[in-house]
């Protein structure tokens, strides 16, 4: 019965509805500080680390060692190999100190720019020569592997650049930290690493370190040559290299003297064209190994046939680096896994092919080849892994086994010939990778390695426009119902429209 007061009447009961099962909004601030918490509690999980961490631990321990075994707290087989840092650079930082480059020392074989990496020691004079020198590769080592871990986090990377760094260091052994090629790799690696988004700076450590160890110029083998990138990267390269090549010849007399000590050098014990020496003086061909410039090295009969066809092989190489850059028609800005496998095949052609390999050699490939395997599309997986077994058989034969070698005795030369094997292995691998990812591919009609984009595309034909013979042409469509779609019609894609 309806009340008479419309004061008094209620208002229906509303139906039961359903909780709201759906998660309220939350302050974003908040949001985001518990996915980062609970990322690093997952990666802190019992009996598990990040990658990160476990490539820091092992790089610590294997340094530690390479420290240890370079001051003599540790001692290695074989001869000294901390002698060139304690006599040889500690003679020349005086030499240099005094305002000349020490031209009458026929070990002096290098561009003006490593007397910066001889002098550098003078930056901690707290401590002794050696040491200081130590200490500054320790800092060089670290910053490689800070920068390969960096680009193995980027998207399209992986980690596996810095394991290849640190285990390549350590199976070299303690000649690594005993020369001054490890600040050369260093900033070839700085270089390879900023060449995407620094193209400037990439240019101006590329000069760099070409004017410490000339081998660094080859990094330009895959770099662009047309475009914006590629007027800021060979800019930088010019004129940083022609303002320390002046700088260098006006500051003191004798900065370019290295090139009459390396026209001079013979055949190195350890090189490839060695082998044919090696096993020429075990059948009892006259020859022997002497200490000249700064290498032992061959004298005797062949040793001038040897050495000018090593020449040959080296020019070989730099001529099908050219040929290979016409024929895979790179102009504009390659992409990265192509510019550090170029930079890698090069460097190891011209290791391969050369009158010497002395045994920090090996730092170059090892350096580029890391950076190669920070980038997912890089095919030179299996070369690099070449190159690591190849630096292992280096510190067997330097120094553990260095008076064998020197002696053409058997052991020694088959160590010898294992790892020369392995480096010509690499080295004719990682080229035909590099023909086959561009070139080949160019030819076969996939993407070209600039990015440039694919084939293009088959034309067709023109929709008829609007005009008189254009409402014949269209085919009519059949009549819809009212409130139809039309076919083919997706309110999704409307929308997105």
């Amino acid at each position: 019965m309806a009340s008479a007061h419309p004061g008094d009447a209620r208002p229906p009961a509303r139906p039961p509805t359903a909780p709201d099962d759906r998660p309220r909004p939350r302050p974003r601030p908040r949001l985001r500080l518990r996915l980062r918490l609970r990322l690093r509690t997952d990666r802190l999980r019992p009996g598990r680390l990040p990658v990160t961490g476990l490539q820091l631990l092992a790089w610590a321990a294997t340094r530690a060692v390479l420290l240890l075994c370079v001051l003599k707290v540790l001692t290695v087989p074989g001869p000294d190999v901390t002698s060139d840092v304690s006599v040889i650079y500690r003679s020349w930082a005086q030499v240099l100190a005094s305002g000349s480059f020490p031209v009458g020392d026929v070990t002096w074989q290098y561009p003006p720019g490593a007397a910066l990496a001889v002098l550098s020691p003078g930056l901690l004079p707290f401590l002794t020569y050696p040491h200081a020198f130590f200490a500054l590769l320790l800092a060089a080592d670290a910053a490689v592997l800070a920068l390969l871990v960096r680009a193995g986090r980027r998207p399209g990377r992986r980690p596996a650049g810095a394991w290849v760094w640190i285990a390549g260091v350590a199976l070299l052994g303690p000649t690594g930290y005993a020369r001054y090629d490890l600040m050369v790799t260093a900033v070839a690696v700085a270089a390879l690493c900023a060449a995407a988004r620094r193209p400037r700076l990439a240019g101006a450590l590329i000069a760099c370190g070409a004017l410490l160890k000339v081998w660094p110029v080859l990094l330009l083998c895959g770099a662009p040559l047309r475009g914006r990138r590629a007027r800021a990267l060979w800019g930088g390269a010019v004129v940083c290299g022609a303002a320390l090549t002046l700088g260098f010849a006006l500051a003191a007399p004798g900065a370019f003297a290295f090139l009459t000590a390396q026209r001079d050098r013979g055949t190195e014990v350890e090189s490839l064209g060695a082998l044919v020496l090696h096993v020429a003086r075990h059948f009892g061909l006259p020859g022997e190994v002497v200490l000249r410039y700064g290498s032992m090295e061959f004298v005797g009969p062949l040793v001038p046939q040897v050495s000018a066809v090593a020449t040959v092989l080296t020019a070989v190489a730099l001529g099908w680096l050219v040929w290979w850059r016409l024929r895979s028609g790179l102009r504009a800005a390659p992409r990265p896994a192509v510019w550090c496998d170029a930079a890698f095949t090069a460097v190891l052609l011209a290791t391969v092919t050369s009158r010497v390999i002395s045994p920090q050699y090996l730092l170059w490939p090892v350096g580029l080849g890391a950076v190669c395997l920070t980038v997912r599309a890089s095919r030179q997986t299996l070369p690099v892994a070449l190159v690591l077994a190849a630096t292992g058989l280096t510190c067997w034969e330097f120094p553990l086994w260095f008076d064998r070698v020197v002696a053409s005795d058997a052991p020694g030369v088959a160590v010898l010939l294992l790892r020369n094997a392995l480096l010509l292995w690499a080295a004719l691998l990682a080229a035909r990778r590099l023909w086959r990812t561009t070139v080949r591919s160019a030819a076969d009609g996939e993407a070209p390695a600039d990015g440039s984009g694919g084939p293009p595309a088959p034309e067709t034909a023109p929709a008829p426009g609007p005009g008189p013979g254009a409402a014949a042409e269209r085919p009519s469509a059949p009549p819809q119902p009212p409130g139809a779609r039309a076919p083919g019609h997706s309110p999704v894609r409307s929308a997105r429209a």
